[in-house]
């Protein structure tokens, strides 16, 4: 049977808000001999698909410093430790970044789940991301961005809206990767486990 390792101390490095980093002391069951681990914890994100009665979707035109480039993206955000559930946060999000407000009641409960790796303003990042439907209840409200936190109104270009099949059939490349292989899975109600999605 394999004997875990004992943890003797753990001392934080780091708290850079999105993730944290620990030095962890342990002492290996074979060989008795102590040696240092360096933890990264990262906090969960929610992604929102925000659909309209007539199947389609708010995009996010986002700049993203790792590969330099403008992506086309889902909103979404980190859940803060004051959120509820990971449907407030989508809400949120979404409320912030495009001005949308809707009933909690038209959220739908995470079904996709995904871990994805990638630079953002100088920090690498691995993101533990969960995915929520928000059905609207009008054919593309109006979008405003007076709400943003001080980052995403350097950083969030613009808005578009694109229908289901559009996306599906697109050969743009959006965040997440395999949104248009996906959509349909999603949107059906699967549940959806992604592996590890790596950005620059």
């Amino acid at each position: 049977m394999i004997k875990p390792w004992l943890k003797i101390s753990s001392q934080a490095l780091g708290d850079f808000r999105i993730f944290t980093i620990r030095s962890d002391r342990k002492i290996s069951p074979r060989t008795q001999q102590e040696h240092e681990f360096f933890v990264i914890d990262s906090v969960n994100w929610v992604n929102v698909i925000a659909l309209t009665p007539d199947q389609r979707l708010v995009m996010v035109e986002q700049y993203r410093h790792g590969s330099d480039t403008v992506e086309l993206e889902i909103p979404g955000g980190m859940i803060d430790s004051t959120d509820v559930a990971p449907e407030a946060t989508g809400l949120r999000e979404l409320r912030e970044e495009t001005g949308i407000e809707v009933e909690p009641a038209r959220v739908g409960k995470p079904t996709w789940r995904r871990d994805v790796e990638y630079t953002y303003r100088g920090e690498r990042r691995l993101q533990h991301e969960l995915v929520i439907i928000v059905r609207l209840d009008e054919a593309a409200p109006d979008v405003e961005d007076s709400q943003r936190v001080d980052f995403e109104s350097e950083d969030h270009f613009g808005h578009q809206w694109w229908a289901v099949e559009e996306i599906v059939c697109s050969d743009q490349r959006f965040y997440p990767r395999h949104l248009p292989t996906l959509l349909r899975s999603f949107l059906a109600g699967d549940e959806i486990a992604e592996p590890l999605e790596r950005w620059p």
